[in-house]
């Protein structure tokens, strides 16, 4: 099968509020969407990338450039008979994988939605709903904290995470603990300590933490694998893993207990399955990060959680933790048992409100199969 079209936009969708992290703090979504149309049917997919490139290497600008002059016309020009095929199509272009994520998951979707099944299916997905929390950033002060947190406990979500930094770390997860002592918590530091922190990083062990989250260097696995011996908290690592190879490093070498799967971090949903079932190969819980999608890429993502070893509540919020507005029409909303209900619609499920996509669309370009 050729595909005929693929239509990519440049959105900017500012968020309720805020984002901050230890390295950077972000106002609202820059993504670009996908759309990929073939033999009358269309898939929708999301690069869920920043504006800045301070988680990875890629922003908005160069996922589109990446996108646009060499992503959109391989897949073009090439067959494709099922989705992991794009992965190998597009092989020849070194990392951008959350560009590639775009077009791979419009595939993806285009897929579910000719043949009549939903994306959790297509990937082994085994649940009706998937867990999941909120991920808080880094607040003015307690206090602030504590009514942001107080505020999602209020609405439903059952497990916190706190972003941190130094600075911003004992203390902020102290006064959570004291006031709520028996939710899920847990902490993610975003690349932002090194290995002679350790000491200092074992004081959190005190607060009966789920895990914490990439404390050392976003490209590291050695250095994390001395780390991990040195504290009780399980260590997860995220940015570190890029790849399948990846994950099987870090699992060999043992420098981590949970491994935090997004598949545009990944590079596709092939190869997020991939280091799904190699942690459950080797018995290493696994838990789907966010990156504060719009409702196109958070569906694939709730797709994605269904699958069996996704052991941990996510970071797939409900729509509303973010977005106003979303460009979707059926947007995410929490269960009472903090969950998200899995799409069982073909294809990722999402609905795309084409005229509000519109109205926060700041560039676009079409290109067709000659």
């Amino acid at each position: 099968m050729r595909i005929d079209r693929v239509e990519l936009r440049q959105i900017q969708l500012p968020y309720v509020a805020p984002f901050e992290t230890s390295g950077w703090r972000e106002l609202g979504s820059f993504a670009v969407i996908v759309r990929v149309d073939a033999e009358g049917v269309t898939g929708w997919g999301e690069s869920p990338v920043g504006g800045a490139p301070f988680y990875n290497e890629e922003n908005h600008n160069t996922v589109w450039t990446i996108a646009q002059d060499f992503l959109a016309p391989m897949l073009l020009d090439a067959d494709i008979e099922q989705p992991d095929d794009v992965a190998r199509v597009l092989q020849r272009v070194r990392g951008n994988r959350m560009a590639k994520f775009g077009l791979e998951s419009a595939v993806w979707d285009l897929f579910g939605r000719m043949q009549g099944r939903s994306l959790a299916s297509m990937l082994g997905g085994v649940r009706d709903r998937v867990d999941v929390g909120v991920s808080v950033g880094i607040q003015k002060d307690i206090d602030t904290l504590l009514k942001v947190v107080g505020a999602y406990l209020d609405n439903g979500y059952q497990r916190i995470k706190l972003k941190i930094k130094p600075g911003w770390d004992i203390e902020p997860t102290r006064a959570v603990r004291a006031t709520w002592p028996h939710i899920k918590l847990q902490v993610d530091a975003n690349s932002i300590y090194h290995l002679s922190d350790a000491e200092h990083l074992a004081r959190l062990d005190e607060f009966g933490l789920l895990l914490i989250e990439q404390p050392l260097e976003h490209d590291d696995i050695f250095d994390h694998a001395k780390l991990r011996p040195m504290l009780r908290t399980p260590l997860c690592l995220d940015e570190s893993i890029i790849s399948p190879d990846h994950a099987r490093w870090a699992i060999e070498m043992e420098a981590c207990a949970i491994i935090n799967i997004k598949p545009s971090r990944i590079g596709g949903l092939g190869d997020a399955r991939r280091v799904h079932d190699l942690a459950q190969a080797a018995g290493v819980a696994v838990w789907h990060g966010g990156m504060l999608e719009t409702g196109i890429g958070r569906a694939a993502c709730v797709a994605m959680a269904s699958l069996p070893n996704f052991t941990l509540p996510g970071d797939i919020s409900a729509n509303d933790r973010y977005f106003k507005r979303d460009i979707v029409q059926n947007p995410f909303t929490l269960n009472p048992d903090s969950t998200l209900t899995v799409p069982t619609a073909p294809g990722n499920g999402a609905v795309v409100d084409e005229e509000f996509l519109e109205e926060v669309t700041v560039a676009k370009v079409v290109m067709r199969n000659a």
